[in-house]
C-alpha cells in the first residue's frame, strides 16, 4: 500500500475522525486491489526482458552461422518460433497474467519476424523490405486479439507505419502508394475501441490516443502522388479531423497531455498556416489549375468529409453548442485554397490575420481555463507571426524592435494578471 495512504489513515486514527476498526478495513481493500490488480512494472520489463532473450539468440546463432548446414540452419530459423507458440499456447490454456501474455506474445512477435528472414537468407527467396514487413504485421495481428496484448498493439502500429515509409518513401527509390497501410490501421481500431471502453483513464489509452495520430502524420505525405501541392491541402485537412477528434466530449475532459488528437491537431494547423502565410508561398506553388481527377483531391475530399463530419457531431452532442475557431480553420483553408487562382493576394492576408485571431483565441482558452500552458501557447503562436514577418516586410528595425518589446512586455503582463487571477480565487475558496 502507497505509504501516504498509510500515515494518511494514522493520521486521521489520530485525530479520532475515523476508529481504529476502520483504518483496519481501509488497510485491508487498499491491499486486497492491489493484490489484483497486475503488477505494470513487472509487466515492462518482462516485455523488455523477452525482447533481449530473443536478441540474444539472434546473436548467438549469427556468430556461428557459417558454420551450419543448411538443414541445422533451417532447424534453428524454425526454433523459436515453435517455442514461442508453446509459450503463447501455454499462456491461453493456463489462462496465464497479462505479463505472461505480454511477454510471450512480443516472443512469439520477433520469433515470426527472425523466422521469416532466415528461411529467406537461407533458400535466397528474393523479396523487397517492404512486402516482408508487411507479411509480418499481418500474420502477427491476429495475436492482438488472441492474447488482449496492448504491446502486439503497440509493434503493430509502430511495424505498419515502417511499412508504409518503406514502400511510400523509398521503394525503389520511387514513390508507391501504400493503400494497404489504412487496411492495417483500421484492423486495429476494434481494439483500440475496446480499451476505450474499459479503460480509458489509463496511461496505455493516452498512448494509443498519440500514437495513432502520430503515425498517420507520418505516413500521409506517402500518399501524395505528381501533385505536391495538394499534399498541404491534405494536411491542414487532416490536423482539423484530428483537432475536432480531440474537442469531442469523450476526450475534451481529459487532461491535455492524455489527448494527442488535440495537441497534434492544434500544433500541426498552426504550423501549417505559419508555412503558408508568406507569399512566395502561393505564388510559386499555386499557379496552375487544381488537378481534381487525382488521388490527392480524392484523398482530401473524404478528409474533408470526414472533418466536417465529426465538427457536426461534436456540436450535436455539446450542450453549450459552442465552436471555437481552430475547429473551422480546415473549412477557411479549404476555401482559400480554391480562391487562390482567383485573388492571388486575398489568402495570404486572411491566413495572417487568421493566425493573428487564433493566437489570441489560444490565449482567451488559457485565461477561461487557468490553464499557463494554452495561455503561453497562444503568445508564442503570435511571437511566431511576428517573426515570419520580419522576414518579408519592409518595417524600420526600430517598429521591428518594438514589436519584440510589446510582445514581450505581455507575456509577463499576461502571465502576472494570470497568476494574479488563480491567487484571488484559491483565497476565495
Amino acid at each position: 500500500m502507497n505509504s501516504k495512504i498509510r500515515n494518511d489513515i494514522k493520521e486521521l486514527v489520530l485525530e479520532q475522525v475515523i476508529s481504529q476498526e476502520t483504518a483496519s478495513k481501509i488497510e485491508t481493500y487498499y491491499e486486497s486491489k492491489e493484490n489484483d490488480s497486475p503488477n505494470k512494472l513487472f509487466t515492462v520489463f518482462a516485455v523488455l526482458g523477452s525482447i533481449l532473450v530473443g536478441l540474444g539468440i539472434i546473436l548467438i546463432l549469427a556468430h556461428n552461422w557459417d558454420h551450419f548446414s543448411r538443414s541445422i540452419k533451417t532447424f534453428f530459423a524454425f526454433l523459436p518460433l515453435v517455442i514461442a507458440q508453446v509459450v503463447v499456447g501455454y499462456s491461453i490454456l493456463k489462462n496465464k497474467s497479462a505479463t505472461w501474455k505480454e511477454s510471450s506474445g512480443v516472443f512469439l512477435f520477433f520469433a515470426v519476424g527472425s523466422s521469416m528472414a532466415l528461411v529467406s537468407q537461407i533458400y535466397n527467396i528474393p523479396g523487397e523490405l517492404s512486402s516482408y514487413l508487411l507479411t509480418w504485421v499481418l500474420l502477427c495481428l491476429p495475436l492482438v486479439y488472441l492474447l488482449k496484448s496492448n504491446a502486439l498493439a503497440i509493434l503493430h502500429i509502430a511495424f505498419s507505419t515502417y511499412y508504409a515509409c518503406e514502400y511510400g518513401y523509398f521503394y525503389n527509390s520511387v514513390m508507391g502508394t501504400p493503400w494497404l497501410f489504412v487496411l492495417l490501421i483500421v484492423s486495429i481500431l476494434p481494439y483500440y475501441f475496446t480499451l476505450l471502453k474499459i479503460k480509458a483513464s489509463s496511461n496505455i489509452v493516452s498512448i494509443f490516443n498519440w500514437l495513432l495520430p502520430l503515425c498517420v502524420i507520418i505516413v500521409l505525405g506517402a500518399f501524395v502522388d505528381d501533385n505536391e501541392f495538394l499534399g498541404f491541402l491534405m494536411y491542414v485537412v487532416l490536423f482539423g479531423v484530428f483537432y475536432n477528434l480531440g474537442m469531442l466530449p469523450y476526450f475534451k475532459n481529459e487532461k491535455l497531455r492524455r489527448n494527442g488528437y488535440l495537441v497534434l491537431g492544434s500544433l500541426g494547423t498552426i504550423f501549417m498556416l505559419i508555412l503558408t502565410s508568406f507569399k512566395w508561398f502561393w505564388q510559386d506553388r499555386f499557379n496552375d489549375a487544381v488537378p481534381f481527377n487525382s488521388q490527392e483531391f480524392y484523398i482530401s475530399a473524404v478528409l474533408f468529409l470526414s472533418a466536417l463530419g465529426i465538427l457536426t457531431y461534436g456540436y450535436l452532442k455539446n450542450q453549450h453548442k459552442k465552436v471555437n475557431l481552430f475547429q473551422l480553420v480546415f473549412i477557411i483553408f479549404s476555401i482559400l485554397f480554391f480562391l487562390n487562382s482567383i485573388i492571388n493576394a486575398f489568402p495570404v492576408i486572411i491566413i495572417n490575420l487568421l493566425i493573428l485571431v487564433l493566437g489570441v483565441v489560444a490565449i482567451k482558452i488559457g485565461a477561461s481555463k487557468l490553464h499557463f500552458g494554452v495561455l503561453n501557447y497562444g503568445l508564442l503562436i503570435i511571437s511566431l507571426l511576428i517573426v515570419c514577418r520580419f522576414f518579408d516586410t519592409n518595417m524600420s528595425f526600430v517598429v521591428r524592435g518594438l514589436l519584440f518589446v510589446v510582445v514581450g512586455v505581455g507575456f509577463f503582463f499576461v502571465n502576472y494578471l494570470m497568476l494574479k487571477k488563480q491567487k484571488s480565487i484559491k483565497s476565495f475558496k
